[in-house]
């Protein structure tokens, strides 16, 4: 039985602090699925909260939006190609994966082609290609997949259904985004925030703008166990929206993303916990935690003015004394 089933918020964390420790201390302990689900978020977040900033200074959060759409295609002619080489509609989720991989790495470079060999501006390439390519899908599925469930789950995820395998895989996401931003920080820190600056220096934003959209495509695609694409954009803009509140320094943003997006998810799967132990409701683990996301954000605002207007009234009160 699992060591967290019947336990409510607080002692969730209780136990999984216990765990933690008698785990440091040598003692070997198989993880328990509400430890992998919380491992992975997490990892999620790191990612997320890695690029994320980037996009949003770009004005390019809708082109993971799109990637919601644009991955019908793929998961499509994946399952049409395995179906036709195995007999029988075969597949599995690993295939799937990987054609959407292919149709999200392909929106990217047809994204990007727009841009700069048609002059279209972002907005309108993103719009153009996710709406041309989600209807190439919808015709597909309506001929030839009709009465096939295509995995649902890597569209709307499922925290659920996931294996160490699955963690592996996004710290390998993780420390591939950690590796790419630690590389090359400086050029997509100026290519972002200032693109003429950047080409006087000899950066060419170009080349990073479409690195940029790989990771996004990537982290997208490797999100879909837990959240799904639908979901992913939360961890992508929510976290850096709220970080942003406190600071404006880059660096700092870099840093308090990610963490947020780690608190997120340590929060919405201790919730999950907490209402089926307490109310046997079984609510999505996934959605849950975007629900805490959003959260976040108009909790940052109010604390801010609080803390503001304590401040104001201190120094007041400081100004009258003397």
């Amino acid at each position: 039985m699992s060591p967290y089933w019947g336990v409510d918020f607080f002692a969730f964390f209780q136990v999984l602090g216990g765990r933690i420790f008698h785990a440091l201390l040598g003692s070997s302990l198989s993880m328990d699925a509400d430890e992998v689900q919380i491992g992975v978020l997490s990892l999620i977040a790191v990612s997320c909260g890695l690029i994320g900033p980037f996009l949003v200074l770009k004005r390019m959060t809708m082109f993971a939006n799109s990637l919601s759409h644009t991955i019908l295609l793929g998961i499509v002619l994946a399952f049409l190609l395995t179906s036709r080489l195995l007999g029988g509609g075969m597949f599995s989720l690993s295939t799937l994966l990987l054609g959407s991989l292919a149709a999200a790495i392909f929106t990217a470079v047809l994204t990007e082609g727009m841009v700069r060999f048609f002059r279209l501006q972002t907005d309108a390439s993103v719009g153009f290609v996710f709406s041309t390519l989600f209807a190439l899908g919808v015709l597909l599925v309506t001929l030839f997949t009709r009465d096939v469930h295509l995995g649902a789950e890597a569209i709307m995820g499922n925290v659920d259904a996931l294996s160490s395998s699955d963690l592996s895989f996004s710290a390998w996401l993780a420390g591939l985004n950690l590796t790419v931003i630690c590389l090359f920080y400086r050029q997509f820190q100026v290519s972002s925030l200032d693109a003429s600056y950047a080409s006087t220096l000899g950066i060419r934003s170009g080349v990073f703008r479409f690195l940029l959209l790989i990771l996004t495509a990537i982290v997208c695609v490797g999100a879909f166990r837990a959240v799904g694409v639908l979901l992913v954009l939360a961890f992508l803009t929510g976290p850096y929206l709220t970080a942003r509140l406190f600071s404006c320094k880059l660096r700092a943003l870099l840093c308090w993303s990610p963490a947020l997006g780690i608190l997120a998810s340590w929060v919405g799967v201790a919730l999950s916990r907490h209402i089926l132990s307490v109310y046997g409701l079984p609510l999505s683990t996934g959605g849950l935690v975007v629900c805490v996301i959003g959260l976040f954000y108009p909790m940052a605002v109010i604390f801010k003015k609080m803390w503001n207007l304590i401040k104001e009234r201190s120094s007041c009160a400081k100004k009258s004394l003397s």
